[in-house]
Protein backbone atom coordinates (compact mmCIF):
# COMPACT_ATOMS: atom_id res chain seq x y z
CA UNK A 1 0.00 0.00 0.00
CA UNK A 2 1.24 3.44 -1.31
CA UNK A 3 -0.61 6.28 0.41
CA UNK A 4 -0.49 9.82 -2.43
CA UNK A 5 -1.32 13.07 -0.66
CA UNK A 6 -1.89 16.21 -2.86
CA UNK A 7 -3.23 19.35 -1.23
CA UNK A 8 -5.73 20.28 -4.27
CA UNK A 9 -8.07 18.41 -6.57
CA UNK A 10 -5.83 19.45 -9.56
CA UNK A 11 -2.74 17.18 -8.03
CA UNK A 12 -4.90 14.12 -7.33
CA UNK A 13 -7.67 14.20 -9.73
CA UNK A 14 -6.35 12.72 -12.92
CA UNK A 15 -4.52 9.88 -10.08
CA UNK A 16 -8.25 9.08 -8.95
CA UNK A 17 -9.77 8.97 -12.86
CA UNK A 18 -7.27 6.39 -13.54
CA UNK A 19 -7.65 3.96 -10.25
CA UNK A 20 -9.11 0.52 -10.76
CA UNK A 21 -11.14 -0.94 -8.46
CA UNK A 22 -11.54 2.75 -6.24
CA UNK A 23 -13.43 2.62 -2.56
CA UNK A 24 -13.92 5.85 -0.96
CA UNK A 25 -13.83 6.46 2.33
CA UNK A 26 -13.96 10.08 4.37
CA UNK A 27 -12.14 10.74 7.57
CA UNK A 28 -12.06 13.98 9.43
CA UNK A 29 -13.45 15.41 6.21
CA UNK A 30 -11.01 14.26 3.76
CA UNK A 31 -12.06 11.63 1.03
CA UNK A 32 -9.71 8.80 1.03
CA UNK A 33 -10.02 6.64 -2.43
CA UNK A 34 -8.20 3.00 -2.12
CA UNK A 35 -7.75 1.04 -5.33
CA UNK A 36 -5.24 0.29 -8.18
CA UNK A 37 -3.06 2.55 -9.97
CA UNK A 38 0.56 2.14 -11.98
CA UNK A 39 0.11 -1.25 -10.72
CA UNK A 40 0.25 -0.71 -7.59
CA UNK A 41 -2.17 -0.82 -4.65
CA UNK A 42 -2.60 3.21 -3.68
CA UNK A 43 -4.66 5.51 -1.30
CA UNK A 44 -4.96 8.69 -2.48
CA UNK A 45 -6.19 11.56 -0.66
CA UNK A 46 -7.10 15.91 -1.29
CA UNK A 47 -5.73 17.22 1.88
CA UNK A 48 -6.28 20.85 1.68
CA UNK A 49 -3.92 23.47 1.50
CA UNK A 50 -1.41 24.12 4.40
CA UNK A 51 0.58 22.27 7.08
CA UNK A 52 -2.58 21.70 9.60
CA UNK A 53 -4.74 20.00 6.52
CA UNK A 54 -1.24 17.96 5.35
CA UNK A 55 -0.87 16.75 8.92
CA UNK A 56 -4.45 16.01 9.76
CA UNK A 57 -4.82 13.82 5.93
CA UNK A 58 -1.31 12.19 7.03
CA UNK A 59 -2.07 11.16 10.22
CA UNK A 60 -5.58 9.82 9.28
CA UNK A 61 -4.24 7.77 6.62
CA UNK A 62 -1.69 5.88 8.46
CA UNK A 63 -4.12 5.50 11.25
CA UNK A 64 -6.68 4.04 8.73
CA UNK A 65 -4.52 2.02 6.07
CA UNK A 66 -1.38 1.34 7.70
CA UNK A 67 0.66 2.14 3.66
CA UNK A 68 4.15 1.28 3.64
CA UNK A 69 5.27 4.41 2.04
CA UNK A 70 3.77 8.30 1.70
CA UNK A 71 4.21 10.61 -1.21
CA UNK A 72 3.32 14.29 -1.40
CA UNK A 73 2.88 15.02 -4.55
CA UNK A 74 1.74 18.43 -6.61
CA UNK A 75 3.59 22.29 -7.46
CA UNK A 76 5.97 24.22 -5.43
CA UNK A 77 7.94 27.34 -6.07
CA UNK A 78 11.28 27.58 -6.83
CA UNK A 79 14.23 28.92 -4.39
CA UNK A 80 17.13 27.53 -6.56
CA UNK A 81 18.13 29.86 -8.88
CA UNK A 82 18.89 27.33 -11.32
CA UNK A 83 15.17 25.74 -11.30
CA UNK A 84 12.83 27.36 -14.32
CA UNK A 85 8.88 26.41 -14.47
CA UNK A 86 8.17 23.07 -14.67
CA UNK A 87 11.38 21.72 -13.50
CA UNK A 88 11.08 19.08 -11.01
CA UNK A 89 12.60 18.94 -7.13
CA UNK A 90 12.60 15.77 -5.29
CA UNK A 91 13.01 16.03 -1.68
CA UNK A 92 16.15 14.79 -0.07
CA UNK A 93 15.09 16.44 3.38
CA UNK A 94 12.09 18.89 3.76
CA UNK A 95 12.01 21.77 6.68
CA UNK A 96 9.63 24.01 7.93
CA UNK A 97 10.55 27.27 7.31
CA UNK A 98 8.07 29.12 9.22
CA UNK A 99 8.80 26.95 12.54
CA UNK A 100 10.76 29.79 15.07
CA UNK A 101 11.17 29.66 18.42
CA UNK A 102 14.42 31.17 18.00
CA UNK A 103 13.82 33.88 20.90
CA UNK A 104 13.92 31.01 23.36
CA UNK A 105 17.38 30.48 21.81
CA UNK A 106 16.53 27.49 19.26
CA UNK A 107 17.83 27.55 16.38
CA UNK A 108 15.13 28.83 12.83
CA UNK A 109 13.33 25.59 11.64
CA UNK A 110 13.75 23.80 14.91
CA UNK A 111 11.25 20.97 15.57
CA UNK A 112 10.69 20.97 19.39
CA UNK A 113 10.20 17.80 21.03
CA UNK A 114 12.68 15.66 17.92
CA UNK A 115 14.88 18.40 17.84
CA UNK A 116 15.38 18.55 14.52
CA UNK A 117 15.67 21.22 11.70
CA UNK A 118 15.53 19.04 8.32
CA UNK A 119 13.37 15.75 7.96
CA UNK A 120 14.72 13.13 5.67
CA UNK A 121 13.38 11.68 2.63
CA UNK A 122 13.07 8.05 1.40
CA UNK A 123 16.41 7.54 -0.36
CA UNK A 124 14.72 4.43 -2.39
CA UNK A 125 11.94 6.81 -3.05
CA UNK A 126 14.00 9.45 -4.00
CA UNK A 127 16.12 7.33 -6.36
CA UNK A 128 13.04 6.14 -8.40
CA UNK A 129 11.38 9.74 -8.75
CA UNK A 130 15.05 10.23 -10.21
CA UNK A 131 15.19 7.74 -12.84
CA UNK A 132 11.04 8.49 -13.70
CA UNK A 133 12.06 12.04 -14.70
CA UNK A 134 15.23 11.25 -16.62
CA UNK A 135 13.01 8.35 -18.46
CA UNK A 136 10.81 10.83 -19.55
CA UNK A 137 13.31 13.59 -19.93
CA UNK A 138 12.27 16.31 -17.43
CA UNK A 139 14.69 18.04 -15.64
CA UNK A 140 15.10 17.12 -12.12
CA UNK A 141 17.02 18.10 -8.74
CA UNK A 142 17.33 16.59 -5.48
CA UNK A 143 16.84 19.26 -2.30
CA UNK A 144 15.35 20.69 0.18
CA UNK A 145 11.95 20.94 0.26
CA UNK A 146 10.91 24.33 2.64
CA UNK A 147 7.09 24.21 4.08
CA UNK A 148 5.28 26.82 5.17
CA UNK A 149 1.24 28.53 5.61
CA UNK A 150 2.84 31.25 3.56
CA UNK A 151 2.15 31.38 -0.92
CA UNK A 152 5.74 32.79 -1.13
CA UNK A 153 5.41 35.58 -3.70
CA UNK A 154 8.41 38.07 -2.58
CA UNK A 155 11.77 38.25 -3.41
CA UNK A 156 12.98 39.18 -0.07
CA UNK A 157 11.60 36.48 1.36
CA UNK A 158 12.13 34.15 -1.20
CA UNK A 159 15.93 34.85 -0.51
CA UNK A 160 15.76 34.69 2.90
CA UNK A 161 14.23 30.93 2.93
CA UNK A 162 16.73 30.17 0.52
CA UNK A 163 19.73 31.29 2.22
CA UNK A 164 18.69 30.06 5.90
CA UNK A 165 18.20 26.46 4.62
CA UNK A 166 19.53 25.97 1.16
CA UNK A 167 16.25 25.18 -0.48
CA UNK A 168 15.19 24.28 -3.64
CA UNK A 169 11.80 25.04 -3.44
CA UNK A 170 8.77 26.19 -0.97
CA UNK A 171 5.32 25.05 -0.94
CA UNK A 172 2.82 24.84 2.38
CA UNK A 173 2.07 21.07 3.05
CA UNK A 174 5.29 18.53 2.42
CA UNK A 175 7.12 18.97 5.65
CA UNK A 176 4.33 18.60 8.14
CA UNK A 177 3.45 15.02 6.28
CA UNK A 178 7.03 14.42 6.50
CA UNK A 179 6.95 14.95 10.09
CA UNK A 180 4.18 13.18 10.49
CA UNK A 181 5.65 10.33 8.67
CA UNK A 182 8.73 10.56 10.47
CA UNK A 183 6.75 10.30 14.12
CA UNK A 184 4.92 6.99 12.99
CA UNK A 185 8.14 5.38 11.29
CA UNK A 186 6.39 5.80 7.66
CA UNK A 187 8.76 6.50 4.87
CA UNK A 188 8.27 9.58 3.10
CA UNK A 189 8.79 11.28 -0.34
CA UNK A 190 7.99 14.85 -1.66
CA UNK A 191 7.74 15.81 -5.61
CA UNK A 192 7.15 19.15 -6.66
CA UNK A 193 6.99 20.30 -10.34
CA UNK A 194 8.00 24.13 -9.97
CA UNK A 195 4.70 26.06 -11.35
CA UNK A 196 6.40 29.75 -10.47
CA UNK A 197 9.49 31.25 -9.24
CA UNK A 198 8.19 32.27 -5.74
CA UNK A 199 8.98 35.87 -6.49
CA UNK A 200 6.59 38.89 -7.36
CA UNK A 201 5.14 37.66 -11.20
CA UNK A 202 3.96 34.22 -8.90
CA UNK A 203 0.70 35.16 -8.50
CA UNK A 204 0.62 35.28 -12.14
CA UNK A 205 2.37 32.19 -12.91
CA UNK A 206 0.84 29.92 -10.36
CA UNK A 207 -2.73 30.22 -12.00
CA UNK A 208 -1.05 29.62 -15.92
CA UNK A 209 1.30 26.97 -15.04
CA UNK A 210 0.17 25.18 -11.63
CA UNK A 211 -2.16 22.71 -13.90
CA UNK A 212 0.55 21.77 -16.24
CA UNK A 213 3.26 21.15 -13.22
CA UNK A 214 0.75 18.63 -11.32
CA UNK A 215 0.26 16.99 -14.01
CA UNK A 216 3.65 16.64 -14.74
CA UNK A 217 4.44 15.77 -11.16
CA UNK A 218 1.72 12.44 -11.62
CA UNK A 219 3.18 11.44 -14.54
CA UNK A 220 6.50 11.21 -12.79
CA UNK A 221 5.03 9.63 -9.73
CA UNK A 222 3.17 7.16 -12.10
CA UNK A 223 6.43 6.07 -14.11
CA UNK A 224 8.06 5.66 -10.66
CA UNK A 225 5.48 3.40 -9.16
CA UNK A 226 5.89 1.14 -12.22
CA UNK A 227 9.24 0.99 -11.75
CA UNK A 228 9.46 -0.25 -7.87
Amino acid sequence: MIGIIGAMASETAAIIREMERAETKEISGVKFVRGVWGGKDVVVATSGVGKVFAALCAEAMILAYQPEWIVNTGVGGALDLRLGILDVVIAEEVVQHDMDTSPLGDPPGMLSGINKITLPADPNLCNAFERAAASLGVQAHRGVVASGDQFIAEQEKKNLIRNRFSAACCEMEGAAIGHVCYVNKVPFAVLRTISDGASEEASMDFPVFAKKAAKQSVKILKEALMQL
